[in-house]
């Protein structure tokens, strides 16, 4: 049996409980999961992707158990579809907050669909616990001081905390 490998593409900055919620579907339909956290040199990210790929993998470990091992986190450059296809997967997560996120998703899903058909989007609705959650809201509340617990993972409030402290 072929093993089936799912790309994750996202900034991940910071990672967030909306992120994980996906994540964690992700890993019902998937062998392996490759979190794939895109690179833009027009964008000056708040966690460099060292310190992102830390907080995801020490998420892992504490919530996932023996199961950690089934997630990779990478770098990518360019398109999702050329990424995916250079980390074996067959499959590319997305995850949908309500139906701004759908139409924008269905239109990438098409024109990826048409450069890569060998590739399947899948879409994951996300829980309505964590629908109204973005990176950019948190980042935001963080910066103000506010209370973004309720938001991310205990890891990733403490590493925001300790961000915005100075």
């Amino acid at each position: 049996m072929t093993k089936r490998i799912a790309f994750y593409a996202g900034s991940f900055d910071p990672l967030t409980n909306g992120h994980l919620d996906v994540l964690k579907g992700a890993l019902t339909i998937a062998d392996e999961i490759v979190v794939g956290i895109g690179i833009q040199a027009s964008k000056q990210p708040l966690f460099s992707f060292e310190e992102r790929v830390k907080l995801i993998e020490h998420w892992a470990k504490g919530e996932l158990g023996e199961e950690a091992p089934r997630l990779r986190v990478v770098s990518f450059k360019g398109l999702v579809i050329d990424a995916s296809r250079e980390h074996g997967a067959s499959i590319m997560i997305r995850g949908l907050r309500d139906g701004t996120d759908l139409d924008y998703e269905m239109q990438m899903a098409g024109m990826n669909e048409t450069m890569a058909p060998e590739l399947q989007t899948v879409f994951l609705p996300a829980s309505p616990s964590v629908r109204t959650i973005t990176a950019t809201l948190v980042r935001q509340i963080a910066s103000m001081g506010g209370d973004i617990r309720p938001f991310v993972p205990s890891v990733v409030a403490d590493a925001l905390a300790a961000k915005f402290k100075s």
